[in-house]
């Protein structure tokens, strides 16, 4: 086969090298089916509802969730797209696997499909998503300020994280605003979680060995150092399990909580020894996935194993 039908295969092999390249759909969905299924879940335990909220709460919340944060992938594509051209050619867009325009086409029928579920799903869901969608454009936009919060790592880093607590309370709402509830008391924390949690997804996946690092590719170990980047990760585990714990006492479950993200720290404190004496490629990697197994067992810990709990 020659190497041209690689970089540029034709119809849907294309689509599968993105997806498989810049936004893997199995592991993707995993996570957002925990983060979904989760806001459902807390939402119906902070309210004291019995018995397992309606199926499509579940649906519309990981149907929308996911393509949020589709959304988000194709938001940077376009964003970055000048940085990737000149530093980062191999990149599924800058050698033509997929263009701007057929990304920009994917984002709409997404936006079209979010539509949809929340005219089906209870029409009043449309506030939320078209605040998301608003800050959704802004962070497109970088707040049109582009040079000045690029210039600023963390006013970027926790501007940008902004949309996690969005995408959360339109999930949570799926559930809460068709029974015609009011905001549940103690939803803040979960969402705090929810903010912090994707803190440690951003920072865990752009730590880089020494060898790693490229000329105009950002990453936290370029900002903090090789000893830095790995502590502050850490400590933004720390913050998000201590938010966590405080969540899950809301709902009956701290206790269960604490000690599930305790073991978690423990093996994550692990990951940033064995990076701080190899700091190599390989031991760099662990740290996206200890974010990704974080995230999972978190967001089950708050939502289904609590709510098994409630039911049985």
């Amino acid at each position: 086969m020659h190497p041209q039908e690689l970089s540029n295969p034709a119809g849907a092999i294309r689509w599968w090298v993105y997806q498989r390249e810049r936004f893997p759909i199995l592991a993707h969905g995993t996570l957002i089916m925990a983060f979904s299924s989760s806001a459902v879940c807390f939402s119906s335990l902070l309210s004291e509802e019995q018995g397992l909220p309606h199926w499509p709460a579940f649906a519309a919340a990981f149907i929308t969730s996911f393509i949020f944060f589709l959304q988000l992938r194709i938001a940077d594509e376009f964003k970055d797209s000048e940085e990737d051209e000149k530093f980062q050619p191999y990149r599924a867009v800058p050698r033509g696997l997929v263009t701007l325009r057929e990304l920009g086409f994917v984002f709409l029928i997404g936006a079209f499909i979010q539509l949809s579920i929340a005219l089906w799903l209870y029409p009043p869901l449309v506030g939320i998503l078209l605040i998301a969608w608003a800050y959704l454009g802004l962070m497109s936009r970088e707040f049109f300020v582009r040079e000045w919060i690029r210039s600023r790592p963390i006013t970027y880093l926790w501007t940008h994280m902004g949309i996690m607590p969005l995408v959360d309370l339109y999930a949570t709402a799926t559930e809460w605003m068709p029974r015609g509830a009011a905001v549940p008391d103690g939803l803040i924390w979960f969402l705090v979680v929810s903010f912090f949690n994707g803190v440690v997804i951003e920072v865990g996946r752009k730590i880089r060995s020494t060898d790693e690092e490229k000329l105009g590719v950002s990453t936290y170990t370029k900002l903090w150092g090789q000893r830095g980047a790995p502590l502050i990760w850490f400590g933004f585990l720390f913050v998000t399990a201590i938010s966590a714990s405080i969540a899950g006492s809301l709902i009956g479950f701290g206790l269960q909580t604490f000690i599930v993200l305790t073991i978690l720290l423990l093996v994550a404190l692990l990951v940033v020894i064995k990076f701080s004496l190899t700091p190599s490629s390989r031991s760099a990697k662990h740290f996206e996935l200890m974010s990704g197994i974080w995230t999972l067992m978190m967001y089950l810990t708050l939502g289904l194993g609590p709510f098994l709990q409630s039911i049985l």
